[in-house]
């Protein structure tokens, strides 16, 4: 990695972080490893999860950022545009390699595990995906992304907009799991619940010295008549901590002898999974996975770190779609990254900073296969893949389609265009 990403993941760790209110306040009744926060950050892999007003939600967007800009032409292969082999002479992915070819497409041969939904049509990849403009800085191109809204001064993220299209307003309407921080498309007027894991969602102090359940008593007593934002928030806080009470006490194993990989991502996995077994009301569920900023050894299929993520990537979603059993029938998943790499390897058996990308999409109402428009690639060191989907056309369709919410007002003043990803209901 350069020492400018180094500089722009070490300034996104550092926070974002907003004044005091209510739901600041969690910071100090759910304790150090869970907070509700105004903060944006990139870390390893954390997960965030946006909840319904109702006690239980018809279908559920689970949405997969890969952090640091994954290599869409890696995952997702264009063998027939002969420049990707002249312009990636030691890296390309081998054509009789290939998973699932078409005539112009195939897949990275450690996908595999997600064979099973891709011929049952349950899968699907949009080529060329990205922002309207080129934007190649971390820092800027993930707002850029997490907004969702050019030219706005409003920090609001488009996942925030989502579950704002009701009026309740639920201490369980975002719930993040892995980091105490919320991802900036959850930042927003709506509460977002930020928690390192399931365990930690509760009351500081009660699972360690409280024995006899006087801390809650004492806490809900002191709170209960207290006027403002900070008597709101410690209500609404308490409140979060015991409706969350049946993904809490619920079995941690997993189901249908799924098995997870080692790691962040697998962790963040299965507790979306075990969250949506709650029923709790989990609408949204975002995990952040990186990082796959492959400047230096992205490498072959023997040896690199595109080998390795790429196993982990498929094996976690596998095990999360087979955990599920007959909830995944509800559950649609969607990757996203904040951009593409060039097309040219660079020196270091590595790619850097471009624009389009891939989309993947797994999971109900997906229409599988391969969709968007190819634009040809350049053998040029500064050559990208062109953007010719804006990645908004293809999230319009999954809100709409799945969650029957407003394009117009999750994604203020942009007019889609069809992609065809999503099968009509």
């Amino acid at each position: 990695m350069t020492s400018s990403c180094c500089d722009e993941f070490a300034a996104m760790n550092g926070g974002l972080s907003g004044g005091l209110t209510r739901r600041g306040l969690f910071r100090g009744l759910a304790g150090t490893t869970a907070a509700v926060t105004t903060t944006a950050t990139i870390g390893g892999a954390f997960m965030s999860t946006s909840y319904a007003a109702a006690p239980s939600a018809p279908a559920v967007l689970v949405v997969l950022s890969m952090r640091g800009a994954v290599d869409g032409m890696s995952l997702v292969v264009p063998h027939a545009d002969p420049v990707y082999y002249a312009a990636r002479p030691r890296i390309a992915v081998p054509s009789s390699k290939l998973l699932a070819k078409d005539a112009f497409f195939g897949l990275h041969p450690d996908l595999a595990p997600l064979l099973p939904w891709w011929n049952a049509g349950s899968m699907a990849a949009v080529h060329a995906t990205g922002l309207p403009a080129p934007n190649r800085s971390h820092f800027a191109a993930i707002e850029a992304v997490e907004d969702a809204d050019p030219g706005s001064s409003e920090r609001v993220g488009w996942l925030n907009r989502l579950i704002g299209r009701d009026t309740e307003d639920s201490p369980l309407q975002a719930v993040q799991f892995g980091d105490s921080v919320v991802p900036a498309s959850l930042l927003g007027p709506e509460p977002a619940v930020a928690v390192d894991r399931v365990e930690s969602m509760v009351l500081a102090g009660a699972d360690r010295w409280d024995t006899h359940g006087r801390r809650p008593q004492s806490m809900s007593t002191m709170w209960a008549d207290a006027d403002g934002p900070l008597g709101v928030g410690a209500r609404s806080a308490m409140k979060a901590i015991a409706d969350f009470a049946p993904v809490r006490t619920s079995s941690a194993a997993p189901a249908n002898g799924a098995v997870y990989p080692d790691g962040d991502l697998g962790e963040s996995l299965a507790s979306a999974a075990r969250t949506i077994r709650g029923d709790v009301g989990a609408e949204v569920i975002t995990i952040d996975t990186g990082s796959w900023d492959h400047h230096v050894d992205l490498g072959t299929l023997d040896w690199g770190q595109m080998q390795r993520m790429t196993k982990e990537l498929a094996a976690a979603l596998a095990a999360f779609l087979t955990d599920l059993g007959p909830l995944a029938s509800k559950v649609t998943v969607v990757t996203l990254s904040e951009f593409g790499r060039r097309t040219k390897e660079n020196a270091n058996y590595g790619l850097d900073h471009g624009y389009g990308n891939v989309m993947l999409l797994l999971g109900a109402g997906v229409a599988g296969g391969y969709h968007g428009r190819w634009p040809g690639l350049v053998n040029d060191v500064d050559g990208d893949l062109l953007v010719t989907t804006d990645y908004r056309s293809v999230l319009s369709e999954v809100v709409v389609g799945r969650l029957g919410a407003s394009s117009a007002q999750v994604f203020p003043g942009f007019q889609p265009e069809s992609v065809g990803v999503m099968r009509a209901p």
